[in-house]
C-alpha cells in the first residue's frame, strides 16, 4: 500500500502528551532569512501549514501581520498558547491548503516550512499560494534538502511504516527553482540551514524519551568546540555549498507585477 502523510499522522503529532518547549523548532530561520531579504513592519503574512504557528509569532515581533493556517485542531491549540505566551496578535485559521479561503493578491508574503514535501500532488497548494500573494509579493517555500543523510534515514523510517508523518519526499535546489518557475514565479534567493543540534542526536534523544530518559535539547559539552562548530556551520551554509549539502533549504520567489 502506498505511503501517504495524512490529518491523522498530524493530529497524532500534535497530540502527544509534550510541552511545545520540547518539540524543536526550525532554530527561527524564517525570521532571520526573511529579515535578510524584506522589511517586514506592517507586512501581511501568511504561514501554510502553520502547526504551532512559532514562525508567524516571530514574524509578529518584528513588525508583520501574521495569519496561520493548518489543518489540524491540535496544532491550533498549540498556534493559540504560542501567540498568548509571547502576547502578540495571531489570526489563525483552520482550514485546506488546497483551497485557501482568502481572497486572490492578499499578502505580501506567503511561506511554509516542513509542509510541501508532505504532499505527493502539489500544484494545487502552490497555484494556491501563488493566487494569494499579492503581485510584486513573494512566496518562500522551505523544504528538505535532497543530499544529506536525513534523506537515507527518512526513506528507510518510510518503508518501515515507522516515519511519523507517512511519507515525505525533498529537493534539490535545482529542481525546487524550476519548479516554482514552472508556477509562473521566479526565484531570486536561496539558503541553506544544517540542524543543531545534529540530526543524530535529535534521534538518539527522541528515542531516550519514549523510554523515560530525558537529555537536554542542545547539550554544550566542551564549549570552544561547541563554538567552533557553529562558526563552521555557518561559514559551510553561506558559501555555495551551503543549500547543495545542508539538511534544509528555502526559495524566495516574486510574483510578478500585473501587467
Amino acid at each position: 500500500m502506498p505511503r501517504t502523510s495524512e490529518r491523522s499522522h498530524w493530529d497524532k503529532f500534535w497530540e502527544r502528551d509534550r510541552d511545545l518547549s520540547e518539540i524543536y523548532d526550525n532554530d527561527d530561520r524564517i525570521r532571520v532569512e526573511v529579515k535578510k531579504r524584506l522589511n517586514l513592519q506592517n507586512m501581511i503574512t501568511l504561514e501554510v501549514g502553520a502547526a504551532t504557528a512559532r514562525d508567524s509569532v516571530a514574524l509578529a515581533e518584528d513588525g508583520a501581520l501574521p495569519v496561520a493556517l493548518d489543518y489540524s485542531h491540535a496544532a491550533m491549540k498549540l498556534a493559540r498558547e504560542a501567540a498568548l505566551e509571547k502576547n502578540k496578535s495571531l489570526l489563525l485559521v483552520c482550514g485546506d491548503a488546497n483551497e485557501l479561503p482568502f481572497k486572490t493578491d492578499t499578502f505580501d508574503l506567503v511561506f511554509h516550512q516542513g509542509v510541501m514535501e508532505h504532499f505527493k500532488d502539489t500544484d494545487p497548494m502552490t497555484d494556491e499560494c501563488i493566487r494569494v500573494t499579492k503581485p510584486g509579493g513573494n512566496l518562500l517555500v522551505d523544504v528538505p534538502q535532497t543530499f544529506h543523510i536525513y534523506t537515507i534515514v527518512k526513506k528507510s523510517l518510510i518503508a518501515l511504516n515507522a516515519w511519523f508523518a507517512g511519507w515525505e519526499t525533498q529537493y534539490t535546489e535545482k529542481q525546487l527553482s524550476n519548479y516554482l518557475r514552472k508556477h509562473g514565479v521566479e526565484p531570486w534567493s536561496v539558503y541553506g540551514r544544517y540542524f543543531s543540534p545534529s540530526l543524530g542526536y535529535r534521534m538518539i534523544r527522541e528515542v531516550l524519551m519514549k523510554i523515560g530518559i530525558k537529555l537536554p535539547m542542545r547539550p554544550v559539552i566542551i564549549a570552544p568546540i561547541h563554538r567552533l562548530r557553529a562558526r563552521v556551520r555557518e561559514v559551510v551554509q553561506q558559501s555555495w555549498l551551503g543549500p547543495k549539502t545542508t539538511v534544509v533549504i528555502g526559495i524566495f520567489a516574486r510574483k510578478p507585477e500585473k501587467q
